[in-house]
């Protein structure tokens, strides 16, 4: 996972008029975004409200996430079968109030958690959604074990998430080589 996943906590130029903070800036992040990023999409979302695990394959998606306002924990998920790290996640705050930013690579399964009473997350997209290629996995899965810091029946969870397949039930070809 080390080097695929990039997080990153900016410099904020703050004065009595509020902030100004660049979203992103490929030669001073030392990351630049992959071309052709071609959609950019806005979440909001109350507290408890858990978004995940999703995924595109085929027509893979890379993502570029932060949270504008509020807080929330971001959840990536190894889902390369020839990974040494397949089945581990990782999460990371993301703070409206100090502006991270996190990479996702296409082979990854993300999602978030909100833990503030209310979250604007944006996202940029290397690839448009596609219906057909939308893929997801339960996110209380046994086998990935995510450690979410509100208990799961004080969640707030669509019913696609909830009845998502488990990892191990899905077809080969909605993974990752």
């Amino acid at each position: 996972m080390e080097g695929l996943i990039y997080y990153n906590e900016p410099h904020r130029f703050i004065d009595e008029r509020g902030f100004f903070q660049e979203v992103f800036n490929g030669p001073r992040m030392g990351h630049p975004l992959p071309e052709g990023m071609v959609q950019v999409s806005h979440s909001r979302s109350m507290r408890g409200v858990i978004r995940g695990m999703h995924w595109q394959q085929p027509n893979p998606v890379g993502k570029f996430v932060t949270c504008v306002h509020g807080r929330i924990l971001d959840v990536v998920v190894d889902i390369r079968k020839s990974s040494p790290t397949f089945k581990m996640w990782k999460a990371f705050e993301l703070d409206g109030n100090k502006g991270q930013r996190l990479w996702v690579p296409s082979g990854f399964a993300h999602g978030f958690i909100v833990v503030s009473d209310v979250a604007d997350v944006v996202y940029l997209q290397s690839a448009s959604f596609n219906k057909d290629g939308d893929r997801v996995f339960r996110y209380n899965d046994k086998d990935v074990a995510i450690r979410w810091p509100i208990p799961l029946n004080l969640c707030i969870i669509s019913n696609k998430d909830r009845n998502a397949p488990l990892l191990a039930e899905l077809p080969e070809d909605a993974l990752f080589d």
